[in-house]
């Protein structure tokens, strides 16, 4: 699957662009990192960039991410 597909999908599944970004920059800033939270969730990683097995654990359902609501007033 392509780059691009895989954030049409990701999109899909997460609604909001801006988000999106964040969620896969902490992501691929973890795995750059290594070890620990660094590990990659998947099996098979040989031919994928950082970006690319963000946006897969994304649409696997292999992490959890939470939007917050904006809290108003406080």
């Amino acid at each position: 699957m392509s780059k691009a597909q895989l954030y049409k999908e990701a999109l899909v599944k997460v609604g909001n662009p801006n988000v999106l970004v964040n969620i896969i920059s902490k992501r691929v800033k973890q795995l750059n990192s290594g070890g620990g939270i660094g590990r990659p969730l998947l099996e098979e990683t040989a031919s994928m960039s950082a970006s690319e097995i963000a946006l897969t654990e994304l649409i696997q359902d292999k992490f959890q991410w939470e939007l917050l609501k904006d809290i108003e007033g406080e």
